[in-house]
């Protein structure tokens, strides 16, 4: 396909109304080029998009089919009442592109989504088609992450699953009432009732695969949502309880969490804000990480007297020091579960204590070596050598000083001020 004027437009106008969906994650699924056919999520380099989970980048062609929309969503640039440029790609042109993008090396997958134009079952069906096109036709085996329509049915829901790497349906606002609010189109059921059909065709496929080795695949890196962090008033400890919820599907892969953009202004469901809340969207990445992999539960780390994550300190130090009596760990007796409650120890380190271990008791030198942080470890542990102090002998006051403020001067005078209260 040659690369028009027309072309090009669209693409322009396209992809900038794409960029605010952040849920494009590619992991978690292997498909092998094949004689004949062209892409591979296994291999080869190109511009980093997105990460797979072995490190490996990724670089999709991240679009959307149109950014026309019968919906109003108050937060959302491509609403129907924003007067901003709108195109909308054919399904060959759709396809071609995505062609063109991976044959230039451009690309090694497609991330798509849309607007919903007259109705989420005419939408998705035509975006069902761009892929199984793909697949099909032109023997794709790149990466492609397609966008569920809330709202669509089941049947293609079943077909997409057969074409599709990874599907996502966004959550978009943490509780009901407020997506009501801002989004007077949509409700809970149309959204969760596209992730149930995900989920259960997964399920499905697992079962077949079971049974019959050759079985085809369905959504194999399963399924992933987006919360906005900021447009409505919830609290970090609501939006943790809804990601830890949506976890205990086993389909759900990653929450992903976009602090509001005021990109709609004048409009008064919408806080007046400037800019979006990166360092609380952070934090919440980082929680988000902790209950994923460290065993944390959202009401550990936040609670009533404590309902937002700490903006100047992570999560996981943060528990720390209001748990003070949960310290200090013996580093060469604790089991994994505890090792991962300390700060600055993580997974990786965690094992390699307790491999190392079984050839003698643990020094703070070796545990340097092994990549414990340290500075953070030293007030939460005991190991081979008697520590200077601990949380217990100093105070979380004084740790959280020690860690967040920035002259180590001061830091340095402090330890030595407390090393001759200690000693008299």
């Amino acid at each position: 396909m040659k690369m028009n004027e027309t072309i090009l437009e669209k693409l322009k106008v396209l992809a900038e109304s794409a960029k605010y969906d952040v849920s494009c994650a590619s992991s978690g699924t292997v498909r092998r080029n094949q004689s004949g056919g062209i892409g591979n999520t296994v291999g080869g380099m190109g511009i980093c998009h997105s990460f797979t989970d072995d490190g490996r980048c990724v670089s999709l062609l991240k679009i959307m089919l149109t950014n026309h929309c019968i919906y109003d969503c108050a937060y959302c640039i491509n609403r129907r009442s924003n007067d901003i440029r709108r195109a909308t790609f054919s399904v060959g042109e759709l396809v071609e592109l995505t062609v063109e993008f991976y044959r230039r090396n451009y690309i090694e997958g497609l991330f798509l989504s849309s607007g919903v134009v007259r109705n989420p079952d005419y939408t998705m069906e035509r975006m069902v088609r761009a892929v199984k096109d793909l697949r099909m036709q032109y023997r794709f085996n790149g990466y492609i992450h397609l966008k569920s329509i809330p709202g669509c049915s089941r049947e293609l829901i079943a077909e997409a699953g057969q074409y599709a790497d990874r599907m996502s349906v966004n959550l978009e606002i943490p509780s009901e009432p407020n997506l009501k609010l801002l989004a007077p189109e949509k409700d809970y059921q149309s959204v969760f009732a596209p992730m149930r059909y995900i989920q259960q065709g997964m399920m499905q496929s697992i079962e077949d695969r079971r049974r019959f080795r050759h079985a085809p695949r369905f959504v194999p890196a399963g399924q992933s949502t987006q919360v906005i962090v900021g447009a409505t008033p919830e609290t970090d400890r609501d939006i943790l309880r809804v990601s830890s919820a949506l976890y205990r599907r086993p389909s759900m892969k990653r929450v992903y969490y976009s602090g509001y953009i005021p990109v709609n202004t004048g409009d008064a469901r919408l806080p007046a804000v400037k800019q979006a809340p990166l360092v609380r969207e952070n934090r919440l990445y980082q929680a988000d990480w902790l209950m994923r992999f460290y065993e944390f539960d959202a009401d550990e780390l936040t609670d009533d007297r404590h309902p937002d994550l700490e903006t100047d300190i992570d999560p996981k130090l943060a528990w720390a020091l209001r748990h003070p009596e949960f310290f200090p760990v013996d580093v060469n007796t604790a089991d994994c579960a505890v090792l991962l409650r300390v700060p600055g120890i993580g997974v990786k380190s965690a094992k390699l204590i307790l491999a190392s271990r079984r050839y003698g008791q643990l020094s703070s030198a070796q545990l340097k070596k092994i990549g414990i942080v340290m500075k953070k470890a030293q007030y939460f542990i005991t190991c081979r050598e008697l520590p200077l102090h601990t949380i217990q002998e100093a105070s979380p006051e004084y740790v959280r000083r020690a860690l967040t403020e920035p002259g180590k001067r001061k830091m340095m005078h402090d330890d030595q001020q407390l090393s001759i209260l200690f000693s008299d």
